[in-house]
């Protein structure tokens, strides 16, 4: 009797486990990352991004236990924030990011995940296409699909947990741009980021 309700606690202990993410909104202070036709910059629509998901899991259903590498708009090296994937264990690892080219007709969506393999590399890979056909499918954005890359904040957490890094379009692009700069818009693809990455399996 005494081991059965002993394994009913350990089970209950695990359900009510929540899967812990940690989202990374690229660049921050000094560093503005890609500045957009009208001015915007990356870090800042990053920072909205991951803010956003932030808010959704607080107000909807706190499905996943969620960590940002920065509040604010401040500089963290890549590897304090890959650190703090390692320290807090997490499932995932987000990096959030937007493009840029000289060319302003260059558009669509990429999403990469580390050229490493390790335990976790197929789940990355898996939830790297999910997300990516999310986003052609609900959003109507347009993709450069899913891509390898040797990135530090990919190679760094690839060993600790599943990782990607998304470019949420180009703010060369006045489409993209545009569309990036309003707030709306924003909470829809933090919408759509955060069901996605709620459901990883």
């Amino acid at each position: 009797m005494i081991l059965l309700l002993k394994s009913c606690i350990l089970l209950c202990q695990n359900l009510d486990t929540k899967k812990i993410v940690v989202i990374d909104p690229g660049h921050g202070g000094k560093d503005s990352g890609a500045i957009g036709i009208n001015g915007i910059q990356e870090k800042d629509v990053a920072l909205n991004i991951a803010n956003a998901i932030l808010k959704l899991n607080d107000e909807l259903d706190k499905t996943l236990d969620i960590y940002l590498t920065r509040h604010t708009d401040t500089l963290i090296s890549i590897s304090d924030r890959t650190k703090l994937a390692k320290v807090l264990k997490a499932d995932l690892f987000v990096s959030l990011h937007c493009n840029h080219s000289d060319n302003v007709h260059s558009r669509r969506v990429e999403v990469y995940v580390a050229n490493q393999n390790s335990e976790f590399s197929e789940e990355a890979i898996w939830l790297a296409f999910q997300l990516q056909a999310d986003l052609k499918k609900k959003l109507g954005f347009e993709s450069r699909g899913v891509k390898f890359a040797n990135f530090q904040v990919l190679r760094e957490t690839i060993a600790y947990c599943s990782s990607l890094l998304l470019e949420l379009g180009f703010l060369s692009n006045w489409d993209e741009n545009m569309y990036l700069s309003n707030s709306n818009r924003i909470k829809i693809i933090a919408y759509l980021i955060y069901e996605s990455i709620k459901y990883k399996r």
